[in-house]
């Protein structure tokens, strides 16, 4: 056995780790509610840390093995259970559409505070997230304070916008206007939901 594959198995199983803890960090303190941005942008890419993770894992199998039906016998079950695990995983993940930011305008008067528009689909219908993005840098926090679903075209978002520093203003395309109060520590009073 060459010399360099233990080491190299080892270091595959270690950032098959990392990812696995990296995924399970964002998906506990990334959500809309409260949650770090930064870990946001990672909740969004767990689909490849999935398969990234399952690769390394079967490859450290393979490497860190000395005989050829060990290797079999560690890299086969792994295979096996995580392949269709992940093509579910990612095909359910691949339904829910994505969102794309698609407006970020900063809170009059404070350098802090900005309100997020991003657009998704759910199959055929266009939805609109709104959300309140306060702090700076690795700080950022997020909250969400609408979800508007676009399946009739009077529940479609038209408009958000601060009317103050700790006011939003939602306005739909049937006419609908909601008023959101955003707190000192940047949570809206309530959350809207449209459709």
């Amino acid at each position: 056995m060459a010399p360099y594959r233990r080491p190299l198995a080892t270091a595959l199983s270690a950032v098959a780790a990392v990812l696995v803890a990296v995924a399970l960090i964002a998906y506990r303190w990334g959500g809309s509610d409260g949650g770090l941005v930064i870990l946001n942008k990672v909740h969004g890419h767990f689909a490849t840390m999935g398969w990234l993770a399952l690769v390394f894992l079967i490859a450290a199998a393979l490497l860190g093995a000395q005989r050829p039906y060990t290797r079999v016998a560690l890299a086969l079950p792994v295979a096996v259970l995580g392949v269709p695990v992940m093509t579910i995983f990612t095909m359910l993940s691949l339904l829910g559409g994505g969102q794309e930011q698609s407006e970020s305008l900063g809170a009059p008067g404070r350098e802090d505070r900005r309100l997020v528009v991003e657009r998704g689909s759910a199959m055929i219908d266009p939805l609109w997230f709104v959300y309140v993005h306060q702090g700076e840098g690795l700080w950022e926090r997020r909250w969400a304070v609408g979800y508007f679903n676009g399946d009739a075209d009077d529940n479609e978002l038209r408009e958000a916008v601060w009317t103050a520093p700790d006011r939003i203003r939602l306005t739909t395309s049937g006419g609908v206007v909601e008023e959101v109060t955003i707190t000192a520590d940047g949570r809206p009073d309530r959350t809207v939901s449209v459709g």
